[in-house]
């Protein structure tokens, strides 16, 4: 009956997401800031104007693009791009209303290509047979490239392919963890259902508030990683109970009831943490929130409703052949032996912990430095590999018509009327052309009846240079207000470039409140789950410590370019400013996970011994190779965001890729472990009052306390103290 309804809402979400359609949008603006004022104040000037503009780019070796050879061959082409479906108008630069789309020396040219929808809402194949005609005007002497979001768009690889290959990758380690196809399989079916049916049901929500084009892709691979995770705990633990000669239906239930309980806690804190996010104001970020939001939920859902089915269904055949075997010709084992590697490695941390602290935090540092030169901003085509047209397109229009030309910002002035407004309007756009770094400034036709003008301003500099961010200041801050101060003019600088820069400026400003915040709602949880001081404010510690690592690895390959050409990722410039206050949350809740399932049984054992030293040696060895398989699938899922081709997507999955890498195997494995043997008895600390006061969790069932494999090996080891 469970998987019926599952399957039922699996389709039903899938027509309904189809039907509907999707309409994603890139909200970067922050109400209140100038780009946005600027851009209200656009939205009345042009009404209605609603589809993508892309552009067409020609570059000719000799001579130049009005040659009358290379005109016929690229007019005839624009000509036929003009009447293919779905592109509403192509403005040529042969014609005299946009004679300035040809460089000064005659050697580069781009043609305006306006379509008839939103890039997301256009239709790849049509927009590939643009791509594909424009190429075909291609010859020897002609270079022909084409650059836009929907050009981009459709470039990207088939949706799917990333997600297709993290599952792939974590079905390998978890055939090679659980040695069953079956129990290899579970995990993945349960992560599929689960994104699935979320991811279906977005883009029916992006009709109702702003999705950006990104939340699909970052929100179904964070879903995958969590959902494989969670599945992972809960199979483990039914496998274990197996072992141990339990029924199905008994072992399902106290599966259920034990790591059922830390997913629905793990899964709980990821989807709170993310929530956090709407503190900061932002659409762009409140909607990729909510993306994941909506996929971790239905994964969790599955985990405690379509797995436990799955598990009943498949009855002994989460054991393999040879455990089957074993099982039958041995009998039950109490309890399963953990390798002994792992039960030696948590006696090497417990005999020298200041030695196994002090490594991990020079690592952490190391790794970390990079952060202190983290600087935001945004990527764009020309931070994309240099195979693509994109990319081609960008480098051919800075080359033709200067670096800025790509990121052209926007004077918008609203001109109550009368001579004064004119004459301060018309000098202020004379002490811009003036102003150093502009290249020039040009003005947008506007509707008669409009009071708005709007000028296009060209900067000398790159939109990603620093350059460009001390220009829009210096425009903001002297330039325009000495003209408003005379006049009854308001003028706004906006366009795109603006907009990015006031968003990584509001990020800025809003992160250590936000990251205060996270820091004091996971001390606030894990308090409540431990009954302890000391553990929550070293978890506080410790994500912070990951979250500096996540930073610096993101710096050294994005900002600083190490590796970039190796991993073919393109050029290097700015983090992408939504980043960090999306990952935050996200890391801190994946932390979670593996803090909750380490700590957990550590302290079981402590309820059960009263001897920290063995409790922690215990906890460790009993849940390493679960906490490095789940975060093995993980780095591959995350990893698989390099596949996605969204530039965006590829920074958030190398640097989560890179936090749960050095949370789970330093911070966990290593840090954590050493930390709690220096300070003793001190870790399970709590004041009689604040016990008194805080509400109670219990992330295990009350009648499950079993004595450990380990704690045999632990005792041949180093003896039982």
């Amino acid at each position: 009956m469970v998987l019926l309804l599952w399957l039922v809402a699996l389709f039903g979400s899938a027509t309904v997401g189809a039907t509907a359609g999707g309409a994603y949008s890139n909200a970067f603006d922050v109400p209140g800031t100038e780009s946005a004022r600027a851009m209200e104040r656009m939205e009345k000037a042009f009404p209605d104007q609603a589809g993508d503009t892309d552009r067409v780019v020609w570059e000719v070796e000799k001579g130049t693009v009005r040659d009358a050879a290379v005109r016929a061959r690229v007019s005839g082409m624009l000509d036929d791009i003009s009447k293919m479906p779905e592109v509403g108008s192509v403005m040529s630069p042969y014609t005299e209303q946009a004679a300035g789309g040809i460089s000064k020396d005659g050697k580069v040219a781009y043609a305006d290509v306006t379509f008839t929808k939103q890039a997301f809402d256009l239709d790849k194949d049509k927009t590939k047979d643009v791509v594909d005609r424009a190429e075909k005007a291609r010859t020897d002497g002609l270079r022909v490239e084409l650059g836009g979001q929907a050009i981009e768009y459709a470039q990207q690889p088939a949706e799917g392919f990333a997600e297709l290959i993290g599952v792939l990758a974590a079905g390998v380690v978890l055939l090679i963890a659980f040695r069953s196809f079956i129990a290899m399989l579970l995990p993945i079916l349960n992560a599929l259902f689960g994104v699935a049916t979320g991811g279906s049901l977005l883009g029916l929500l992006a009709h109702g508030m702003s999705l950006p084009d990104s939340a699909p892709v970052i929100g179904s691979l964070v879903g995958l990683g969590v959902g494989i995770d969670y599945a992972l705990f809960v199979v483990s633990r039914h496998r274990k109970n197996l072992k141990a000669g339990m029924g199905v239906d008994e072992s399902v239930e106290r599966a259920l009831n034990t790591s059922g309980r830390a997913v629905l806690f793990a899964g709980g804190t990821v989807c709170i943490a993310l929530l956090a996010i709407f503190t900061l104001g932002m659409r762009f970020l409140n909607g990729i929130a909510v993306a994941t939001v909506i996929t971790v939920l239905f994964t969790m859902l599955s985990s405690v409703t379509l797995l436990p089915a799955l598990l009943a269904l498949f009855k002994m055949k989460v054991l393999s052949r040879s455990e089957r075997r074993a099982l039958a010709a041995a009998g039950p084992v109490s309890a399963e032996d953990p390798a002994a590697l792992s039960v030696r490695w948590s006696v090497f941390v417990g005999r020298r912990p200041r030695v196994v602290a002090v490594v991990a935090v020079v690592v952490m540092a190391v790794l970390a430095l990079p952060t202190f030169s983290l600087r935001l901003g945004a990527s764009d085509q020309g931070n994309q590999p240099e195979s693509q047209t994109t990319r081609k397109a960008y480098d051919m229009l800075a080359d033709g018509f200067g670096p800025g030309f790509n990121g052209p910002l926007q004077l918008v002035a609203d001109v109550p009327g009368g001579e004064r407004d004119v004459r301060a309007l018309d000098g202020l756009v004379e002490d811009v052309r003036d102003t150093k770094g502009v290249v020039n400034v040009a003005e947008v036709p506007v509707p008669e009846a409009s009071t708005t003008r709007v000028y296009q301003v060209v900067p000398s500099y790159a939109p990603q240079d620093e350059a460009t961010d001390d220009l829009i200041d210096e425009l903001r801050d002297t330039t325009v207000p000495a003209a408003e101060r005379d006049s009854s003019l308001q003028v706004h600088i906006g366009g795109n470039t603006a907009v990015q820069k006031d968003f990584a400026s509001e990020i800025t400003e809003r992160l250590p409140l936000f990251i205060t915040v996270i820091a004091l709602l996971g001390a606030v949880l894990l308090m409540i789950a431990f009954r302890s001081i000391v553990v929550p404010l070293m978890a506080a510690v410790m994500n912070l410590l990951a979250a500096g690592a996540a930073f610096g690895i993101i710096v050294a390959i994005f900002q600083w370019g190490w590796g970039l050409d190796a991993l073919g990722l393109g050029k290097e410039g700015p983090i992408t400013s939504y980043i960090p206050a999306f990952m935050l949350p996200l890391l801190f809740g994946l932390s979670m996970d593996y803090q909750v399932f380490l700590v957990s049984r550590m302290h079981e054992e402590w309820v059960r011994t009263k001897d920290n030293g063995r409790a922690i040696r215990v906890g460790l060895s009993d849940t390493s190779r679960v906490i490095n398989c789940a975060a093995l699938i993980m780095v591959c899922v995350f990893a698989s965001f390099v596949l996605s081709g969204d530039q965006a997507a590829v920074m958030t999955g190398v640097a989560l890729a890179g936090a749960v890498a050095v949370d789970a195997f330093v911070l966990r494995m290593l840090l954590v472990p050493a930390l709690m043997h220096v300070m003793g008895k001190a870790n399970w600390w709590l004041p009689g009052w604040l016990d008194k006061t805080l509400p109670r969790v219990a992330l295990e069932a009350p009648a499950e306390v079993e004595p450990s494999g380990a704690v045999q090996r632990e005792k041949d080891l180093v003896g039982d103290r």
